[in-house]
């Protein structure tokens, strides 16, 4: 009732948000929403690395469905999703991405996948951070997959310095292919912006591993 009641809302306040702001803080309420019904804790290291008045990609790894509320609801920045065009099929909900400006991308189809990475760059120069899952989809075993081209792309495209953020503990709430919920902790560690500027589409792949690195390295499923 309450993802209904706050995606209606979402829709009908971005009729009147030419920046996607006010939808979006909405979308960090229903976030906190869902974490407080399940009784999930969250916690957030790091947040001195990150300048509120700066564009970022943010880049973080994928375990579970409660990532995306974890994020809405505590990470204190203005960003848009760059999301699979699936989440975008949901009624209401899908509509509530779409109007908040979060931008969908269709993997199967590379011509679309490619304009879905030229909006992503204009929303970055305009201003705006996007938020990205670079694994492409949730760790079925807890072991971080490997990471899609297509954000790294966007990063050395828009010269965006790219924030590697680690979750621990979603997928002990709500394991990938299961519908068990259980209550527990969760952490979000944000680490320092890895510049993309002084790369290329030819060394992007340099620029994968060092984001990767850098997330393998602070993850702990355990915490």
């Amino acid at each position: 009732m309450t993802t209904v009641v706050l995606s209606i809302a979402t829709i009908v306040t971005s009729y009147f948000s030419k920046t996607g702001n006010i939808p979006h803080l909405i979308a960090g309420i229903w976030g906190k929403s869902i974490l407080w019904a399940s009784q999930v804790k969250v916690t957030v290291r790091g947040l001195s690395n990150i300048d509120s008045t700066k564009s970022y990609i943010f880049m973080v790894n994928h375990q579970s469905l409660y990532d995306i509320p974890v994020l809405l609801g505590h990470l204190p920045h203005q960003f848009r999703w760059l999301a699979k065009a699936e989440l975008f099929r949901i009624p209401l909900f899908g509509q509530a991405m779409r109007r908040v400006g979060y931008i969908s991308i269709d993997r199967s189809n590379r011509e679309a996948a490619f304009k879905s990475l030229q909006t992503a760059s204009h929303k970055i120069k305009d201003g705006v951070s996007v938020l990205i899952f670079p694994e492409g989809t949730r760790s079925p075993d807890g072991r971080i997959k490997s990471f899609k081209k297509g954000g790294f792309v966007l990063a050395v495209d828009s010269a965006a310095p790219i924030v590697a953020m680690v979750i621990h503990g979603t997928r002990a709430i709500m394991p990938k292919n299961k519908l068990q919920l259980k209550p527990g902790q969760v952490r979000l560690d944000i680490q320092k912006p890895i510049e993309s500027s002084g790369y290329s589409r030819k060394t992007k792949d340099a620029l994968l591993e060092k984001v990767r690195r850098t997330i393998l390295d602070h993850y702990s499923e355990d915490m």
